[in-house]
């Protein structure tokens, strides 16, 4: 079939919006339709980063959409359902089977190479050229995806997709680092480097969980007054004078943050991140960008912290997903105006405003 997608052609170049052919479902694949798809930063970095060999390509990996047809083989999803996309895992290996889905043997097979497993394209330019897509199994800056049981979650349809569609990914990764990885009390405090989506999430999660003590540390005046609007309290580096980030997040928190989060990517703040920490203290870096972080080896040793990461707050879509949906129709995850709309053919104006810092969260409406 003939749909629009946002095609990038080469490393570092703009989206275009382009005709091109989606394969019908196969029997194990849902169509779906998308309404509104949210821009993540992932889609920008990888845009920018990924070999020229992996080009050109789809991305987008935050769908909301009504299905319209669904495969032979795919139970509990109907043709009319409201879906949001996720990530993509097989569910038959060992991680997922322990409940690790975004640790799945075949993560990058089915999220990142932009083929099927046997190797074949779902999109298609021209001449029947490839055009990778099956990005987190759905490449969604498109007008229509192709998706499967295991990264589908049907929603009640009275629910507005433009607001839900971040779901799939930045808001479940915020907001599952604090829930699933972290599960804190009350009285561990938590610092977050970074609030745009990601960060703001893990801030709401954070107060729902009733923690007392938030931190929210940024460059920007924007985002920091969204972060203080939740209850945390805001740290701009360039305004503490001598004092450093770590010495300031230490006395706001007496004596280091319980947990800490990082979404910027960025080496020199991950280190801020890991000595903001009080004693066996645990960070859990989110960002993509730096290739190497650099550490301080003998603030870790000494003090027994903790350094990892997580795949999209160690959760699973089919179950996070509908937790937080619940949390927010309980009044206990409040995001919504969090989002800015933009019409998709706009998508590189929301590019452009979020990462310039005037949006936390874009969202590409058809």
């Amino acid at each position: 079939m003939r749909t629009t997608a946002a095609v990038v052609h080469e490393p570092g170049q703009e989206f275009r919006l382009e005709e091109v052919e989606l394969d019908e479902p196969r029997a194990d694949e849902v169509l779906v339709r998308l309404v509104a798809t949210g821009l993540c930063h992932t889609d920008i970095s990888l845009r920018d980063t990924l070999p020229a060999e992996m080009f050109p390509r789809v991305f987008g990996h935050e769908g909301a959409g009504v299905v319209e047809q669904v495969g032979a083989e795919v139970e509990g999803i109907a043709v009319g359902d409201h879906v949001l996309l996720s990530f993509r895992s097989c569910r038959h290996c060992g991680p997922c089977r322990e409940g690790a889905v975004g640790y799945c043997d075949n993560a990058l097979m089915l999220n990142y190479m932009g083929f099927r497993m046997d190797g074949s394209t779902t999109h298609h330019l021209a001449e029947d050229a490839p055009l990778y897509g099956s990005f987190f199994g759905q490449s969604s800056l498109a007008q229509h995806a192709l998706a499967y049981a295991d990264n589908c979650v049907v929603v009640d349809d009275s629910l507005d997709l433009t607001l839900l569609a971040p779901y799939g990914c930045g808001f479940q990764t915020g907001a599952g680092t604090v829930l699933n990885v972290f599960d804190p009390r009350p009285d561990q405090s938590i610092v977050v480097f970074g609030v745009g989506a990601v960060g703001i999430a893990a801030i709401v999660a954070a107060k729902a969980a009733g923690v007392e003590t938030v931190v929210a540390v940024d460059l920007l005046d924007a985002r920091l007054d969204v972060a203080e609007q939740y209850g945390a309290v805001r740290v701009d580096p360039t305004a503490l004078g001598e004092q450093s980030v770590p010495d300031r997040v230490k006395e706001l928190t007496g004596g280091g943050a319980a947990y800490a989060i990082d979404t910027t990517g960025v080496s020199t703040v991950v280190k801020q991140a890991q000595q903001a920490l009080r004693p066996r203290g645990t960070l859990v870096a989110l960002g993509l960008g730096a290739e190497e972080y650099a550490i301080d080896a003998i603030d870790l040793l000494q003090n027994g912290k903790v350094v990892r990461s997580s795949i999209e707050g160690d959760s699973d879509p089919l179950e996070m997903i509908p937790r937080l949906l619940q949390m927010r129709a309980d009044g206990r995850f409040e995001v919504d105006h969090l989002i800015t709309t933009y019409p998709f053919t706009e998508i590189n104006a929301a590019v452009a405003d979020v990462l310039a810092g005037k949006v936390v969260k874009p969202v590409l409406v058809w």
